[in-house]
């Protein structure tokens, strides 16, 4: 049992993460397992996962007296994939072979992140607790979603943190010979392709929380030649080239994503009308400013600066650094698609620094439209943190 100090419940009833300091005792728990949390009183509050060794200590799964056990899972897995299957419905579309099947705290399911490449799942823990959970979450998936083969993708610096080792492995195979595991999954992003490797690159293979970005980018990309700045494996740069643009320049550092950026603008047709740079994304862009290059669109989707609230200063004049030079960069009517994954980096703050750079920038610049993460990426009000992608769609004017 875990009890909490007195004045920490009313937060504990909303949001499903507990620290150490809100913690008054606890008992008989072992690392990884299921806990009942108690307020001061001992008055019920919920169940969740507890581990000692970090600072967030448990994470609450239900507010329910329930067991938290395959039935739950279960229970649990059926609604998110129902919830998406109904949003598919509500919007006239086919159910999607390509997202988020699971979104952690979005989902009621905190520390896992279940999600779908066509004929095959990624499953990706990020705590001990469901770390143990594993074949109990796989018989949920089975059960829910059926018979496919699932890769385990777990999570480095989560495993680090929570003292578990992280998989990365099949751990489901339906059958399927070794050969056939070892080969690249493509996967459709209407109306472009992708080709994804198991084990290989960053998230479980794509930025799936880009994904209805990416396709807006591709409907305003015509007649625009583009710049895809950090631009990873050429999601942006394929949406635009297949939309209409008429070439296309793509700057990332790390090779192992170049390369896959090239296998991906092959297999759309379109390398052709794309330049690939390796190099720092900073130095390319003055560059390119110094050559007084110009673009139709330009998309600026760079790592996350800030992982800690100390770093947003330093992420603050990054992004500043960086939109600035983009807006260099535009031609009259030119858009900038601009985005920070950084959660501590709040919509408002990054606001902020578009309009600062805008304004060192000499450029005035149109709202056209607020971006955010792909809608299988929900956003709970009482756990802000579910929310962390913003973007901006602007127009030079």
């Amino acid at each position: 049992m875990l009890r909490l100090k007195r004045g920490r419940e009313d937060r504990a009833r909303v949001h499903p993460w507990i620290f150490k300091g809100d913690v008054a005792d606890v008992s008989d728990v072992a690392p990884g397992s299921a806990v009942t949390i108690v307020d001061a009183s001992g008055r019920f509050v919920g169940r969740g996962f507890f581990n000692p060794r970090p600072a967030l200590c448990c994470r609450v799964l239900t507010r329910r007296d329930e067991l938290l056990d395959r039935e739950f899972l279960k229970r649990r897995l059926s609604g998110a994939v129902t919830r998406r299957q109904e949003a598919a419905r509500d919007e006239a579309t086919v159910a999607p072979r390509l997202g988020r099947l699971v979104w952690s705290e979005g989902d009621g399911m905190a520390g896992l992140v279940v999600d779908r490449y066509d004929g095959a799942l990624v499953l990706q823990c990020l705590t001990l607790g469901m770390a143990r959970m594993r074949s109990a979450v796989l018989d949920a998936l089975a059960a829910v979603v059926g018979d496919l083969p699932v890769f385990a993708w777990d999570d480095e610096i989560a495993g680090r943190f929570e003292g578990f080792e992280p998989a990365r492995a099949w751990v489901t195979t339906c059958g399927l010979p070794p050969s056939r595991l070892e080969e690249p999954v493509v996967v459709e992003e209407t109306p472009v392709r992708f080709e994804v490797i198991f084990g290989h690159g960053q998230k479980t293979g794509l930025y799936l929380d880009q994904g209805e970005n990416r396709r807006t980018i591709g409907r305003v990309a015509r007649g625009r030649r583009t710049l895809d700045a950090f631009a990873y494996t050429a999601g942006f740069a394929c949406h635009a080239l297949a939309g209409g643009a008429p070439s296309a320049v793509c700057i990332e550092s790390s090779g192992p994503a170049l390369a896959a950026a090239r296998r991906n603008l092959e297999l759309n047709g379109v390398l052709h009308r794309a330049e690939i740079r390796s190099g720092n994304v900073f130095d390319e862009l003055r560059q390119l400013e110094r050559a007084g290059d110009r673009f139709g669109l330009v998309v600026l989707d760079p790592p996350p600066f800030a992982r800690s609230r100390d770093a947003v200063p330093a992420a603050a004049r990054g992004y500043k650094e960086i939109n600035l030079r983009a807006m260099r960069l535009l031609e009259p009517g030119g858009m900038l698609a601009t985005f920070s994954c950084s959660y501590h980096v709040s919509e408002e703050l990054f606001a902020d620094v578009c309009r600062d750079a805008a304004a060192d920038a000499g450029v005035t610049l149109r709202v056209l439209r607020r971006l955010g993460q792909s809608r299988d990426h929900p956003v709970l009000l009482t756990v802000p943190e579910t929310g962390y992608l913003k973007g901006l769609l602007l127009e030079a004017v």
